[in-house]
């Protein structure tokens, strides 16, 4: 679809669903030939990653951890290796916080469903049992392009990193097809290159318990904006709600944060550090981002307070209802 905007400017945007949300793709200064291939181009390739890394439907993945659960050696798929490299690191980086390898936990929740809403919550027995012993990215062994697990317990999951580093990858594709000024936005969570036209990308920042926003904030280049809420993929259960980001340390649903946004310029690390952060919650958070290397990070937390480094408080516009609930960290650099 291709729009009028200045004279000598044309903008094509295009949106189509894959990874289970809509993804709305902008680029600037093109005709809308160019566009159509653009867009044909990136989803192909959204097509395939999410064959390749569906946590719950047959592809190369689920192939992987029926390898892993075994503790021999076999060659990796290359579509999943990369990711598991990366997985390893941000491990790492978060502290633990960061751990794709409880996929099975995420299932005994009843979050391998295109519908969370039919989920059903685990007893403590069963919670208490996967927690004897739990899965991490260290229970993974690489060496080359072969691979192994040391615990039978292993699933992975990149629900929470899949997204970034398919926006990275296609940030590169469109890079390669000499684009200069674009955005993909899937589901809230995006990343740019150059600028809107004339002037900075301006990005909301979603108000987790209200609709509207906290704030928002201006971007350019090479950047990306990750969210993590409490509201995404829930499910009700004899009056108590059940969300799907979960703390590794305990089993169970995170606590006392409602939602994380994190900038970054790399799509994949932010991804990933949105979730960690959450689960980090209002007392770690910043300790995990210093860690991760993380530079910008707004926290909202049950209370509905407001915590931030100093950095990205110069580059957030709050809404005038939260000026008052700021809570502001040390530097993170």
């Amino acid at each position: 679809m291709l729009f009028g905007c200045h004279a000598e400017e044309q903008v094509y945007r295009d949106q189509f669903v894959s990874m289970g949300t809509v993804f709305e793709l902008t680029v600037y200064d093109i005709d809308e030939s160019r566009g159509r291939e653009l867009s044909r181009a990136i989803q192909k390739d959204l097509e395939y990653m999410n064959f390749a890394w569906h946590a719950w439907k047959p592809g190369s993945l689920g192939r992987v951890n029926q390898l892993l659960v075994t503790g021999g050696w076999f060659s990796i798929n290359p579509s999943v290796l990369p990711l598991v490299e990366e997985s390893k690191r941000l491990y790492q980086s978060s502290q633990g916080l960061f751990n794709p390898a409880i996929g099975a936990l995420v299932r005994l929740w009843g979050f391998h469903s295109d519908d969370p809403g039919e989920g059903k919550a685990p007893t403590d027995a069963e919670i208490n049992a996967f927690m004897q012993d739990v899965p991490t990215m260290d229970d993974i062994e690489l060496d080359g392009i072969r691979a192994r697990g040391h615990n039978p317990k292993l699933r992975l999951d990149f629900g929470a990193f899949a997204k970034g580093y398919a926006l990275e990858l296609l940030m590169d594709r469109l890079r390669e097809m000499g684009v200069k000024d674009a955005i993909i936005n899937a589901g809230g969570d995006l990343k740019t290159i150059g600028r809107h036209g004339d002037r900075p990308w301006r990005i909301a920042i979603r108000d987790p318990k209200l609709d509207g926003s906290v704030g928002n904030l201006e971007i350019e280049g090479a950047t990306s904006v990750f969210t993590s809420g409490n509201y995404e993929r829930y499910y009700q259960q004899a009056g108590k709600r059940y969300h799907h980001i979960l703390d590794p340390r305990t089993g169970r649903p995170s606590r006392d944060t409602s939602s994380v946004t994190v900038v970054h310029d790399n799509a994949g690390d932010a991804d990933a550090a949105a979730t960690a952060l959450f689960v980090a919650g209002p007392e770690q958070w910043w300790e995990i981002a210093r860690s991760m290397g993380i530079k910008y990070v707004l926290l909202v937390d049950d209370e509905g307070n407001i915590h931030m480094n100093p950095a990205m408080s110069k580059r957030v516009r709050l809404e005038p209802k939260y000026k008052n609930a700021v809570k502001l960290s040390a530097p993170l650099n």
